[in-house]
């Protein structure tokens, strides 16, 4: 079990706050890390796999537009990907990653590593850039363990 995972769960639980994910370079990883914490059931909803460019736009929201002018590596995008698992499941909270795991997809301004992971709640949202090094596995797990840092700094500062 990740201890991070249970911290977070337990500041959950203690505000009596829901989560729900929207994950696409991280696959999944996140839910599963969440799942892993017994008792989790008490606050994370769900979660949505939106590998796709379609899937973003149909399950979360996702303008069209923002993935025409942006691309789908984005801050504007991770922030519409969390605020939308927001509104598909009715959380309190949700994490979101967009980013490349690679070994391909990069392109110059976007190098593989690059992820964007965004947390949002009805009344703010943060997003960070972050570039992580190492293979596909390793970027993912450093992806889904920033995105729970993150969630327990914001939750931390909405007290």
């Amino acid at each position: 079990m990740n201890a991070l995972a249970s911290e977070v769960g337990e500041i959950l639980r203690k505000h009596g706050l829901t989560l729900s994910v929207a994950e696409s370079c991280t696959g999944g990883k996140i839910g599963d890390m969440i799942t892993e914490v017994p008792g989790s059931s008490d606050y994370f909803l769900g979660g949505v796999v939106s590998y796709s460019n379609q899937a973003k736009m149909d399950l979360l929201g996702v303008k069209r537009r923002s993935l025409e002018s942006v691309g789908a590596v984005s801050e504007e995008v991770a922030i519409q990907m969390a605020s939308g698992a927001v509104r598909a499941f009715g959380s309190d909270v949700a994490l979101s990653t967009t980013g490349i795991a690679g070994p391909t997809g990069a392109t110059p301004e976007k190098p593989v590593g690059l992820v964007y992971i965004a947390v949002s709640s009805k009344k703010a949202t943060v997003c960070d850039k972050e570039i992580f090094k190492g293979e596909r596995s390793a970027v993912k797990e450093q992806a889904a363990i920033k995105a729970l840092e993150m969630l327990k700094s914001f939750l931390a500062k909405q007290k």
